[in-house]
């Protein structure tokens, strides 16, 4: 059976991308910044607009909303890790955080991705909650304002989250979700 993503053009969707063996390393200075060019080169060449995001150690939260005539989220995400493997590789120590795989590949991510196409506007408010709680949850902050790679501070300076927000960050996930960063 082969996997259907859902599609619609201009629409908002929810993505976790997780690293090959959940390898802790992008919150470090040096992959963080080649995420950023990766990201700033792809959204110059197929723009996108990053509504709400988190950056942990071993995978990633976003909430992108696509032009409205274009529904190709999936080469942007191919362009993304790929510009990041490409450079990270190049320029890490030996490219640590990348695995050889038995066919001498070097693979930094994990080959697939999730997504959601996010319904409404609760459903965005539910998914922009759980991204911006995440870092509380996997144990590494007590509220989401003390985590830095994150889009919860502009979500306060826009009046959109309360800098002491504590909320729980409970999200039904939809079944198939497991194993991809929760």
């Amino acid at each position: 059976m082969r996997y259907r993503r859902a599609r619609a053009p201009g629409g908002t969707y929810f993505f976790t991308v997780v690293t090959f063996a959940r390898l802790k390393f992008l919150t470090d200075a040096q992959p963080l910044s080649i995420l950023r060019g990766a990201f700033a080169q792809t959204i110059a060449e197929r723009p996108f607009v990053v509504d709400a995001w988190v950056i942990l150690p071993d995978h990633m939260h976003f909430i992108w909303t696509l032009p409205k005539n274009d529904e190709d989220f999936s080469t942007r995400w191919r362009l993304i890790k790929a510009r990041f493997t490409h450079y990270w590789i190049e320029t890490s120590v030996q490219g640590w955080g990348a695995v050889r795989t038995s066919k001498g590949e070097r693979q930094v991510w994990q080959r697939r991705y999730w997504e959601h196409q996010l319904r409404d506007e609760a459903d965005f408010a539910r998914h922009a909650e759980y991204i911006h709680y995440n870092p509380v949850k996997h144990g590494y902050v007590k509220t989401p304002m003390e985590w830095p790679y994150s889009s919860f501070h502009r979500f306060v300076k826009e009046g959109k989250a309360h800098p002491g927000a504590v909320e729980d960050g409970t999200v039904e996930m939809e079944s198939g979700m497991e194993g991809y960063g929760e």
